[in-house]
């Protein structure tokens, strides 16, 4: 079922959600009555309600019962369970059952449901009957609300979860393991801008059409203070689970910082920075990098921060081919948690249908210090400044797997560790740091130690010296280290690029590192 983990991962998100639903002549016509009447639905008129909401002022949400949902708290909330004998599509072939969440302190804002069956749309009403919860929780007392929190999609044979959309405008799925990671949402407006606080728009209703085969169709209309927009989730099950996403975002308002398929994940620690965390395991994180194929056929990993501080950082990618929050380390024994099993989680690829023209991949990394904050966001930001009035039209492929799904016979990087610079057996320069790198790829085969391969480096903030290529003895990979040197008293992060050349010939992506003087100052520290 679905996880505990999960609910407390999400709490504070949900609850910064923020979004209304207002009724409109296309919007009313869409919504099913209490009593089943069934209304034509299609995409096309999905976004003629986007577009006719976007053209009014945002009118904030009507939550009914605030008193209650204040005392659906964590604890309450977790008691309350979907009847089984309830849940849509359940005992129908391979059709895969759904189940609602139910409302609460941090699921505060009403999502309506309907069912679509040949162009026909029903709405699921809320009712306290299609819950079990128990004598003497407030959930009991809920009697006025409209919506459900959002909603769970199960496996037809095992009733297992593997997606769900809880919270603003969030979902996940189990990937190709089993185990829920990282999220994915519909929209994000001023991520970590300096001057304003971020905008989360909001899912407010659904339409889930189902497949005979298992696999399930969402419809959702988003709104936000200054953003609607009209979805379409195709999403189907293998070897993990892939999803064709089209949408249409109507703007009222301008935005500074519009985000385009947005990844949101966690990382506390890793090999880069054993440094930030008192932890007794190796590593914690549901993503190590971000990954980028440029239009050019230029591949960027990009290791994750757990940074001292709200760091911003955007990697022009015009036309870009794709981006993602990627889990590349896939070892128990570099996590050593067989609770959640780290390993397992899935990495996110995001894959553009057709040209997206100018503009960035943005990453987002913010200070975190426990496991249960995700502190990660990467999506794609289009170059030109947005304007009131403005639509944005795009379409993707989002694939959560094991690896990604855009394979290339080019070296990648496999690993990252610091450690204090120099040479072993003399003593240690103050102010080096040594950046040790592992890599593999087929396109290594054959070569040795005395091809000589060679680590290109270039950074503005420090020197690069004591550089070294070699595979590594009884292994299939290889490794890559040098000693930087940075001035005592430095604060700028320190910013470089790094791949492995051959005669000129690029045989690894490009490893971007973000590094900070305070941080490698604490790091060092353990030497002294």
């Amino acid at each position: 079922m679905f996880s505990d983990r999960f609910s407390r991962r999400h709490l504070l998100q949900a609850a910064l959600g923020s979004g209304a639903f207002f009724l409109l002549p296309h919007l009313a016509r869409a919504q099913a009555t209490a009593t089943g009447e069934g209304q034509p639905f299609s995409f096309d008129r999905l976004r003629d309600m986007a577009r006719d909401m976007a053209a009014k002022p945002h009118v904030p949400p009507q939550v009914a019962d605030p008193d209650i949902l204040d005392q659906v708290d964590y604890d309450n909330h977790n008691q309350v369970r979907f009847r089984a004998d309830r849940s849509l599509w359940r005992g129908e072939g391979e059709r895969s059952p759904v189940q609602a969440f139910f409302p609460g302190m941090y699921f505060r804002n009403p999502v309506r449901l309907h069912t679509v069956s040949d162009g026909i749309a029903t709405e699921l009403p809320f009712s306290l009957d299609l819950f079990d919860i128990p004598e003497g929780n407030p959930a009991r007392q809920l009697t006025r609300t409209t919506g459900f929190a959002g909603f769970r999609v199960q496996d037809a044979r095992t009733e297992v979860d593997w997606m769900a959309f809880l919270g603003a405008s969030y979902w996940r799925t189990s990937g190709y393991s089993g185990q829920f990671g990282l999220s994915a949402r519909g929209l994000a407006i001023d991520t970590a801008i300096p001057d304003g606080p971020e905008e989360f728009p909001l899912f407010t209703h659904f339409w889930l059409e189902p497949a005979d085969n298992g696999d399930l169709t969402t419809y959702a209309l988003l709104d936000s203070p200054r953003a609607t927009g009209a979805y379409r989730i195709e999403s189907r099950r293998g070897d993990g689970v892939s999803q064709d996403i089209s949408a249409t975002v109507f703007l009222r308002e301008a935005v500074d910082r519009l985000g385009i398929a947005p990844l949101t994940s966690m990382f506390w620690f890793g090999k880069n920075t054993p440094h930030v965390s008192p932890d007794w395991r190796p590593e914690v994180h549901d993503s190590d990098g971000l990954e980028i194929l440029a239009a050019n056929g230029e591949r960027i990993w990009r290791p994750l921060n757990n940074p001292p501080g709200t760091m911003v950082n955007s990697f022009a990618s015009p036309g870009v081919k794709g981006f993602g929050l990627m889990q590349r380390e896939r070892e128990f024994a570099q996590y050593q948690d067989d609770g959640v099993f780290y390993e397992r989680r899935a990495s996110a690829w995001i894959t553009p249908q057709g040209d997206w023209g100018d503009g960035a991949v943005v990453l987002t990394e913010l200070r975190t210090d426990d496991e249960i904050h995700d502190n990660i966001v990467a999506f794609w930001q289009p170059a030109e400044p947005t304007a009131k009035g403005q639509s944005h039209d795009f379409a993707y492929r989002l694939d959560w797997v094991r690896d990604n799904p855009a394979a290339s016979p080019i070296g990648h990087f496999t690993a990252t560790r610091l450690g204090a610079g120099g040479v072993p057996g003399q003593p240690r320069p103050k102010g080096v740091v040594k950046v040790v790198c592992d890599f593999a790829g087929p396109n290594l085969a054959g070569l040795s130690r005395e091809d000589g391969l060679t680590i290109k480096v270039t950074t503005g903030q420090a020197q690069v010296s004591n550089t070294a290529v070699y595979p590594v003895v009884g292994t299939d990979y290889w490794r890559t280290l040098f000693d930087l040197s940075f001035a005592e008293n430095d604060q700028a992060p320190i910013d470089l690029r790094a791949y492995v050349d051959h005669k000129g010939m690029a045989m690894t992506e490009t490893l971007i590192l973000q590094l900070f003087p305070s941080q490698l100052r604490t790091l060092l520290a353990r030497t002294h």
